[in-house]
């Protein structure tokens, strides 16, 4: 653990240094700096419990729904796709539109950025599942940008704990376009410990994997994936959701302006309506 009476505290030969002035400007800069960081929303227990509620209603109906052995057969188990399309949970819509998360993610992705995709993500107890590997959540990919260009929000519905195989990450991974090497990662790797209500906020392009989890009970998540619009949607959220009683920038966020053009004649008449 760091001494901090032994980190030193004065420099020369320095011109230029960033300086911070509140927690949000100093949570900015470690993410963009290490690619990762613990955000709190001041969520209550109230709302933290009903969102565990719905997770767990959620993902009954859900393996009801598709049938556990389909679910298992094409590795979908522990997941639920999109559950704020869900329009009896509301707590997911309310979640990926949670107003100090969209501040931080704004100030990150400096234009516009919409939502990608939401998951509702179980680690089991004591099993192997699929986000328990290395990977980006722009996977495939091998290029860095200057700045980011989607970002992981992942919303814990439990404490993260090392017990309970807390996230890994690959701090400053996102500034490098291969994947280090297995040396790297085993002296490097930082597993993320974050209280139920938080968010782990992660620059998608950062290597990070789910850890194993050690105990009896699984641990639960809500993933988002936030990005600039040039990416479509995993699964597209206009017309699968009502915007009847979203504002104008909540429709954005959530990508009903920008969806796929069908003609040149909706082109141009699109382009026309800003005129």
């Amino acid at each position: 653990m760091k001494n901090d009476c032994h980190i030193p505290s004065k420099s020369y030969g320095i011109l230029e240094q960033k300086y911070v002035e509140t927690t949000q400007d100093a949570l900015a800069e470690q993410f963009l700096a290490q690619g990762f960081a613990v955000l709190d929303v001041g969520l209550s227990e109230q709302q933290i419990q009903a969102i565990k509620n719905a997770f767990d209603e959620l993902t009954e109906k859900y393996i009801r729904h598709y049938g556990a052995e389909k679910l298992k057969g094409c590795d979908e188990y522990h997941t639920v796709r999109a559950p704020l399309l869900v329009e009896e949970h509301d707590v997911f819509l309310q979640l990926a539109l949670q107003p100090q998360l969209l501040d931080f993610i704004s100030g990150m992705i400096k234009g516009v950025f919409i939502l990608n995709q939401q998951n509702a993500i179980t680690n089991p107890s004591r099993q192997e599942y699929n986000q328990g590997l290395w990977h980006r959540d722009l996977p495939y990919q091998h290029f860095v940008t200057s700045r980011p260009i989607a970002i992981n929000a992942l919303y814990c519905v439990d404490d993260f704990t090392p017990d309970n195989g807390a996230t890994f990450v690959l701090p400053f991974s996102h500034l490098r376009e291969e994947m280090p090497s297995a040396e790297y990662v085993r002296q490097h790797a930082t597993q993320v410990s974050a209280k139920a209500g938080q968010f782990i906020l992660i620059n998608c392009m950062t290597y990070h994997a789910g850890g194993y989890n050690n105990t009896a009970t699984a641990r639960r998540a809500v993933n988002h994936v936030f990005n600039i619009p040039f990416f479509k949607q995993q699964i597209k959220i206009p017309g699968n959701l009502s915007a009847q009683h979203l504002t104008r920038t909540q429709r954005q966020f959530l990508g009903f302006e920008y969806e796929e053009i069908s003609s040149v004649d909706a082109f141009i008449s699109q382009r026309l309506k800003r005129v």
